[in-house]
């Protein structure tokens, strides 16, 4: 099995909804994004010839999908009063709305899924939200 790995990273703020405890408020993290694709074949496409694919296009891939959140405050939708919401966006805050609990658990099944969506061999993405704390994700 080969098995390619890269990573980013990007700074944004989240709350967690509901949940007791101190990151029930706002706070933020440099979230770093570890994905993980693995083959049994190697390519045999001229360009791309004894590679599992070219880095670049991987590392490009990742960066699309982790840019979008960099220097955003992270919101789960629904979690904040719409006099909030619109308080902050007249900010002209850089808002990023999901429709789950911004949690390094669900953000690790979300970019798998993107990262699938692709058509990338993806094995794993492990989603780290302190330098040693992550949750990953992957199918049985």
């Amino acid at each position: 099995m080969y098995i390619l790995e890269t990573e980013q990273s990007f700074d944004a703020a989240h709350f967690l909804s509901g949940y007791e405890g101190k990151c029930r408020n706002l706070h933020g993290h440099r979230w770093r994004i570890v994905a993980r694709i693995a083959t049994e074949q190697l390519s045999q496409d001229k360009q791309t010839r004894d590679m599992v694919i070219d880095f670049g296009d991987f590392k490009e891939a990742l960066s699309e999908l982790t840019d979008i959140f960099d220097h955003s405050l992270i919101i789960e939708t629904g979690s904040l009063k719409a006099k909030t919401l619109e308080a902050l966006k007249e900010e002209d805050l850089k808002i990023n709305e999901i429709p789950f609990r911004p949690t390094a658990e669900r953000f690790s099944h979300y970019f798998y899924e993107r990262l699938k969506e692709q058509n990338f061999p993806v094995l794993s993405v492990s989603v780290y939200e302190t330098p040693t704390n992550c949750a990953t994700y992957q199918e049985a």
